[in-house]
């Protein structure tokens, strides 16, 4: 009995270690987390404008009414991630042939305005989602993220993270399958 529990610790650090292994390993895109909404229509939003900016504010409606491929981005100008994607997110928008929405999450009016008011705004419409409630419905798990929204309306691809280096690449390649 005393060797079984000497050799306790060893086999629970070899379970662990295992699991790192596997974690680490190639292969798997840490960004690409399910969503039951792929391949789905994008959940019900009626987000109103956010003080300050000149937008209108974003529903459903509004998304599935513009053409081509949308991308919604969920971010805040509190996230120091999202300030590192947004100038890819002006490229996006400027050079891709993509219509750019987004979602203010959880942020003061004033603190984004200035935000987009500094960097630029590269959105065609935003909502603002202070009280979180649309992260909820679109199955968020913090921002930034960003999901790929076909023609129709349906989502194609949720990319968890910002929109820079490796994570960029990953991305477009899926736009662009998403495209064909």
């Amino acid at each position: 009995m005393k060797r079984l529990l000497f050799a306790l610790p060893l086999v629970v650090a070899i379970i662990i270690g295992g699991f790192a292994i596997w974690g680490l390993s190639g292969g798997r895109d840490p960004s690409a987390l399910p969503s039951v909404f792929i391949s789905q229509p994008v959940p019900q939003l009626s987000l109103g404008p956010i003080e300050g900016v000149n937008s209108p504010g974003l529903t459903t409606d509004d998304i599935k009414a513009m053409q081509g491929i949308k991308l919604l981005n969920i971010f805040a100008s509190w996230c120091g991630p999202c300030r590192a994607e947004h100038p890819n997110l002006e490229r996006l928008a400027r050079e891709e042939g993509v219509t750019l929405v987004g979602v203010n999450y959880k942020d003061k009016p004033e603190a984004a305005a200035k935000w987009l008011a500094e960097l630029g705004n590269p959105y065609a419409a935003i909502g603002s989602d202070y009280s979180g409630r649309a992260g909820i419905d679109l199955g968020i798990s913090g921002v930034p993220e960003t999901f790929i929204i076909d023609a129709d309306g349906i989502i194609r691809h949720r990319f968890a993270g910002p929109l820079v280096g490796d994570g960029l690449r990953r991305f477009m390649e899926t736009l662009n399958e998403v495209r064909k």
